[in-house]
C-alpha cells in the first residue's frame, strides 16, 4: 500500500508543476516590455504641424485662470504694425488693470492680448466709420474672435454701447 500511495503522490506533484516556470516567464515578459519601452522612448515621432496647431503644441505656460496664450495668428498681428480686423467689445468696471494702474472708465484705454502696455491704437467701427485712439493698459479680451476691449468712454465715442460689440479695424498708431 505504501508503494501505491507514494506513486500517486508523485503523480499529483508532477501534475501540479507547470511545464514552464512562472517566474521565468514573468521575468522574460518584464524584460521584453522594458526593452520595448526603452526603444519607443529613443525614437522621435515626426510631427507635421500647421500654423493653426502651433499654439496647441507649444509648452504649457503658467497663466492666470482667465488668461490664455494668444494664438499664432494673434502673435503675428502683434509683431506687425498692419491693420487687424475683428470684433471689439467694451468693459465698464475692473478695479485693477494688468499694467498695475487703477482702472478709470472715463479714460480712452483698451485691453489687448499681446501688444505692449502704452501702445496707442486707432480703433475704427467698420459699419459707421467712427474712430477713437486708445492706449493699451490691460490684457484681454478673453472671448474667442475678439481683438480688443475698449473702455466705456471709448465705446461711447465709437457708438457701440447699445450693441455691446462691433466689427472694427485696429491700427497701431504708436508702438512702445
Amino acid at each position: 500500500m505504501s508503494s501505491i500511495s507514494s506513486s500517486s503522490r508523485a503523480g499529483i506533484r508532477a501534475r501540479a508543476r507547470p511545464r514552464f516556470p512562472i517566474r521565468g516567464t514573468l521575468r522574460l515578459l518584464a524584460m521584453a516590455l522594458t526593452a520595448g519601452l526603452l526603444a519607443a522612448c529613443a525614437q522621435q515621432a515626426a510631427v507635421v504641424t500647421s500654423p493653426s496647431r502651433q499654439a496647441a503644441l507649444e509648452p504649457a505656460r503658467k497663466t492666470v485662470a482667465r488668461h490664455r496664450a494668444p494664438a499664432a495668428r494673434e502673435r503675428e498681428t502683434a509683431s506687425t504694425k498692419g491693420a487687424t480686423y475683428g470684433v471689439a467689445s467694451f468693459y465698464s468696471y475692473d478695479p485693477h488693470t494688468a499694467s498695475g494702474e487703477k482702472f478709470n472708465s472715463q479714460e480712452l484705454t483698451a485691453a489687448h492680448r499681446t501688444l505692449p502696455f502704452g501702445t496707442r491704437l486707432r480703433v475704427t467701427d467698420v459699419a459707421t466709420g467712427r474712430s477713437v485712439t486708445v492706449r493699451v493698459n490691460d490684457r484681454g479680451p478673453f472671448v474667442p474672435r475678439r481683438v480688443v476691449d475698449v473702455s466705456a468712454s471709448a465705446a461711447e465715442t465709437l457708438g457701440i454701447t447699445g450693441k455691446g460689440v462691433a466689427k472694427v479695424k485696429v491700427d497701431v498708431v504708436e508702438a512702445k
